[in-house]
């Protein structure tokens, strides 16, 4: 049975908040203003892509789970299975940056192109596509920013800020073109219901003012953690940086010997 004190209950809290916002972006009444007001939607999309999978993996739900699995089963089964060679050629596809850089930028494009974005309302079945889209791109962009255990860094991590600037550049262009756009781009939203008293065309430029502050500032977090790190690589600030964004030797000795 694993110790109770190896899971730090800060990881814990950070995995389970992430979890309940999952919960509130499809499963709460904010889901049902989604047809509504572009602003949810957006919310929806922030919850998903960019806040819950960057607080899930810094719980590092590896962990806990192969000390959750039955001990015998850890070596036997899940070992060999992550040593099997298609399996690690796809780990190490899916943790290349510029994969993951690529697969976020066109779940956000790509699902907000007019034509794809009014076909995913029409349709309950490929708006939990869409969701659903939103989240594994979520996991995949973050996945060489946080690196959480077992990830193994690919780029030197100075390259990770370039990387978060490349991020916000689709997110700028996006959120621009909804704010300044003199015409609705969604013409589902003109039948829909007003709700809080906006208009079809405030309501989207609200939402690409929320798009354009709160993925700017997310990004700054992480970045400037990271410019702490590097600017004071012997300092109490790289141990936090290590503690926050890094997987602790601590969580990692254990599972790591028995896969």
């Amino acid at each position: 049975m694993a110790s109770a004190n190896v899971i730090p209950a800060w990881r814990a809290h950070s995995f389970l908040v992430g979890v309940f916002l999952i919960w509130l972006a499809i499963g709460s009444p904010l889901a049902l203003l989604d047809e509504q007001l572009l602003t949810a939607h957006m919310v929806q999309h922030l919850l998903l892509m960019t806040i819950a999978p960057a607080l899930i993996l810094m719980g590092a739900p590896v962990v806990p789970m192969l000390h959750g699995v039955p001990q015998p089963f850890v070596p036997s089964v899940v070992g060999p299975f992550l040593r099997w060679p298609i399996v690690q050629l796809i780990g190490r596809v899916l943790s290349q940056p510029g994969v993951c850089w690529a697969a976020a930028a066109a779940a956000l494009v790509g699902w907000h192109i007019p034509a794809v974005f009014s076909f995913a309302l029409q349709s309950e079945g490929w708006h939990v596509v869409e969701h659903a889209s939103f989240l594994a791109a979520g996991f995949l962009f973050w996945w060489p920013v946080i690196q959480p255990w077992p990830s193994v860094p690919v780029w030197p991590r100075w390259s990770i800020l370039l990387y978060l600037f490349a991020a916000t550049l689709p997110c700028d262009i996006l959120s621009a073109y909804l704010s300044f756009c003199d015409r609705v781009v969604y013409p589902a939203y003109l039948s829909a219901p007003r709700v809080l008293g906006l208009s079809a065309l405030e309501d989207q430029e609200c939402a690409g003012a929320l798009m354009w502050t709160c993925v700017t500032f997310i990004f700054l977090l992480p970045a400037a953690q990271i410019t702490l790190q590097l600017l004071a690589p012997n300092s109490e600030v790289r141990i936090l940086g290590k503690i926050g964004m890094g997987a602790a030797s601590s969580e990692s000795s254990g599972p790591q010997s028995e896969v």
